[in-house]
């Protein structure tokens, strides 16, 4: 057996969508098997969007929501 090719996603989100985007990616990553990976939701501390100076909740919001 070879070695399968490993992906890493990092996303932030806002509490709201937290949950809403754990469903997704289990929906669309589970095959059953071995090695489909784990999801670890850790604190943010800060986040600045850089653009529009944004912080925090503001920041990680989808623009236009």
């Amino acid at each position: 057996m070879g070695m399968a090719d490993k992906v890493r996603f990092e996303i932030a989100v806002s509490d709201d969508f937290v949950d809403p985007t754990i469903s997704a990616i289990s929906e669309g990553a589970r095959t059953g098997e071995v090695g489909d990976g784990k999801i670890f939701v850790v604190p943010l501390e800060r986040v600045v969007r850089i653009r529009t100076s944004e912080t925090d909740n503001a920041a990680v919001t989808p623009v236009g929501a």
